[in-house]
């Protein structure tokens, strides 16, 4: 009988649960002791069976594509990801450290301007950035947060560290398939979870929950939360829908609800206008007032901005915190950390060349065969150019684009990331992962167990995100007595 390790190569980078061929790392012995005891048969059985609880509970996403709109399942790998809980407490602290310096710039972006005044960043940044809504001057979200909702990505490279490759901070998604990872793990391998302490992690939609509670006034004991959804045709409905039952709240679109003199925000129900304490919103700026942003909106509501300047509503995030989630923001987060806290970041950035700063675009242009360049407000792994991978042809016609719009791009080293093993018809091959924790600000601060691990499916590629062909895992942050 074939092991399913069967050929397993650990060269290729830092493996997440191997150290070398045949010998796992002490975090994941159990699982890979307990893997091996299985033979094919029975992992392509488990591996029908997550399957089969994917479409039963319809957990999918939408890809947009020339050919339309096309719905697919979730893609999952069935082999979990493995961190200890003694390296998580330092990333929990890192991941809360970094929030709360970059709430704090939001806030100076907003007012005084302080950090660039004291030439930490150069004010053309902030002058160029498409997220800057001037419309936000001045105001004061509740507790002075902007971000309330984060999802940072973290790699690990080569040399075993834990870098941040960015922050989410407009409408960081994926939590919904976090949360359903580890419920289908539990149907797949139910026996693994009475041996081993996995810190749990369904707690997210109650914390969730609590955070949006704490931006209503006081005086309101029990506030209206709605989630505000673009509709069936978005790619992360499924996760809008989801969060919204798990709360107990509304799911609504624009049209449901409405601005009324008082500037006050109501939702349409049947018994006539309710009003609405707090929006948790998963729509971009650019189509949540009509009144503000855009005039062609039909996705938001009339008279939204209205509502919360005058702090008869909250929304999450709020409008403008997307200034911060810029690639190019990205590398002044560390200075952040040190101006605002005067404390040395706990996670480090991956090196970050600045396509604005001429020396930096100099070295970018010499080097584009080398590099991962992005664009500055691009998601979804869309419009990046991965010099390595990339034709002779593909890196001269980026080169021109560059040069168009440097502002608009950065460029980073290739990083060997970190793979994990996953299943590839029937044996276990290894694939490059990320991961995404989310961390909810308010009142307090709150990191979740772990976070969505996404993992690059094509062999040898480094793109993870589900749009580009990637997939994920369940994240276990397991306690070990010796942490």
């Amino acid at each position: 009988m074939k092991s399913i390790w069967e050929n397993y190569n650990t060269e290729i980078a830092y493996d997440e649960l191997m150290c070398s061929e045949f010998q796992p790392r002490q975090i994941s012995y159990r699982l890979c002791q307990y893997l091996n005891s299985l033979n094919k048969e029975d992992i392509d059985r488990r591996k029908v069976a997550a399957e089969l609880a994917i479409l039963e509970m319809g957990i999918s996403f939408t890809v947009y594509s020339d050919e339309g709109n096309i719905d697919r399942a979730w893609p999952f790998d069935i082999i979990p990801r493995i961190i200890s809980t003694k390296e998580w407490r330092a990333v929990e602290k890192g991941l809360k450290q970094r929030l709360t310096a970059l709430n704090c710039f939001i806030a100076d972006v907003y007012d005084q301007q302080e950090f660039i005044k004291a030439g930490k960043m150069p004010a053309e940044i902030i002058a160029s950035s498409k997220n800057f809504r001037k419309e936000c001057i001045g105001i004061k979200p509740r507790h002075n947060v902007w971000a309330n909702i984060c999802g940072t990505d973290l790699v690990r490279d080569k040399d075993g560290v834990m870098y941040v490759l960015e922050d989410n901070l407009r409408v960081p998604s994926g939590v919904s398939y976090m949360l359903e990872n580890r419920v289908i793990t539990k149907r797949v391998f139910p026996e693994l979870f009475q041996g081993l302490d996995i810190l749990p992690i369904d707690d997210y939609p109650s914390q969730l929950q609590a955070m949006l509670s704490s931006l209503a006034p006081e005086s309101i004991a029990k506030p209206t939360i709605v989630v505000l959804t673009p509709g069936i045709y978005n790619s992360a409905y499924f996760e809008h829908a989801f969060l919204a039952q798990q709360m107990g709240a509304q799911l609504v679109e624009g049209s449901d609800l409405v601005v009324n003199d008082d500037d006050c925000v109501y939702m349409r129900t049947i018994e006539g206008l309710e009003k609405v304490d707090v929006i948790y919103r998963r729509i971009d700026d650019d189509f949540l007032d009509p009144e503000v942003f855009r005039k062609d909106s039909t996705l938001g509501v009339p008279g939204l901005m209205r509502a919360w300047k005058a702090g008869n509503v909250s929304l999450a995030n709020a409008p403008g915190a997307g200034v911060a989630d810029d690639k190019v923001v990205y590398a002044y987060v560390p200075e952040m950390i040190r101006y605002y806290l005067n404390e040395e970041p706990i996670l480090p950035n991956v090196k970050t060349f600045l396509c604005g700063d001429p020396e930096h675009l100099e070295y970018v242009l010499a080097h584009l065969a080398e590099l991962v360049v992005k664009p500055a407000n691009e998601s979804g792994g869309y419009g990046m150019l991965v010099g390595p991978h990339a034709t002779t042809k593909e890196v001269a016609e980026f080169r021109v684009i560059i040069q168009k719009n440097p502002r608009n791009y950065i460029a980073q080293p290739t990083l060997s990331i970190s793979t994990a093993p996953t299943l590839c018809k029937g044996v276990l091959e290894p694939r490059h992962i990320d991961l995404r924790p989310f961390i909810l600000q308010g009142k307090s601060t709150f990191v979740t167990a772990g976070g969505l691990t996404r993992v690059a499916l094509k062999k040898g590629s480094l793109v993870v995100n589900s749009s580009q062909g990637g997939g994920s895992k369940d994240t276990w942050v397991i306690n070990m007595e010796h942490d």
